[in-house]
């Protein structure tokens, strides 16, 4: 399959589950006021309290629209550069993710750089892949957030 159109039944993918999200908060505002407009104390609780979940739930589905739009944007930034990182040539286990120490040297000189050019934010994209590609999936993320704050503070 080609990476276009991955990245199509991707983004297909997620509007699909938007969408789905989108109407199950609906009904369950719908719910939450049925309960409300009872008029007894027990199922007007229950209403706000269930109010509560379709309000967090946007706001969930929300900020993770949004990470993965400044991800998407670092990383078409960072190939048009030629900053992306090269991982076609490095051996991959069965399941077709990099074998460990591969993942771990590349993360190495990665991190070289970044000390190297601490206030690049592209260096910061760079860390989180190599981080990502090594399974360290807390540290990508935190990593990441840092280089979308700094890119974001460099226009």
């Amino acid at each position: 399959m080609t990476e276009g159109r991955r990245a199509l039944r991707t983004q297909l993918l997620i509007g699909f589950m938007s969408v789905a999200l989108v109407v199950y908060f609906v009904l369950l505002g719908r719910a939450a006021v049925i309960l409300i407009q009872s008029g007894e104390a027990a199922p007007i609780g229950l209403g706000v309290a269930i109010l509560i979940l379709p309000v967090v739930g946007a706001w969930a589905l929300i900020a993770t629209l949004r990470a993965g739009l400044a991800h998407q944007r670092l990383a078409r930034i960072a190939r048009e550069q030629g900053m992306e990182l090269d991982i076609s040539d490095l051996p991959r286990r069965p399941s077709g993710r990099i074998q460990r120490d591969a993942a771990d040297a590349l993360f190495a000189s990665v991190r070289e750089e970044v000390e190297a050019q601490p206030d690049d934010w592209r260096r910061w994209y760079r860390l989180a892949r190599a981080y990502d590609y090594a399974g360290d999936r807390s540290r990508a993320r935190e990593t990441m957030k840092k280089a979308v704050q700094m890119e974001e503070g460099s226009r």
